[in-house]
């Protein structure tokens, strides 16, 4: 189950041809993203698990979760993007059935990444699914 958001960057990603096209689309999808707030770069929501610093700070708002992030490496910041499109707008219980594995699969992102950034988006889905449990 995907967002419509996220639906679009499986699209934008069959039409591009090779994995160097999609890295930079990733990219370019981190810096479309508003900064966030460096108020809220904080240990509290500062992502462990990323060789990268990443910061996440949800926010629940009428049972629909959203996220915002942050990160000093720009293809983590584009995958932060990536993951947003993902969650961004489902509810709670929505959230914790998204196969995030399967998902970015369709992008080539399991095969594409190192293992310390596969680590880290683990990582962050982990966050995301820990938070939304815990808003239940």
């Amino acid at each position: 189950m995907a967002s419509a958001a996220f639906e679009e960057i499986v699209e934008d990603f069959e039409f591009l041809e090779d994995w160097e096209d999609r890295y930079r689309h990733v990219i370019e999808q981190g810096k479309a993203m508003e900064p966030l707030d460096e108020a809220l770069r904080v240990p509290a929501t500062k992502v462990d698990g990323c060789a990268s610093q990443v910061w996440m700070h949800p926010v629940i708002s009428e049972g629909r979760f959203h996220f915002d992030g942050e990160s000093d490496a720009l293809i983590v910041r584009g995958l932060i993007a990536v993951l947003r499109c993902l969650y961004n707008g489902l509810t709670l219980d929505e959230v914790l059935t998204v196969d995030a594995r399967a998902e970015l699969g369709r992008l080539g992102l399991n095969e594409h990444l190192s293992a310390q950034r596969s680590n880290g988006v683990r990582a962050m889905i982990e966050r995301i699914r820990e938070t939304a449990a815990a808003h239940r």
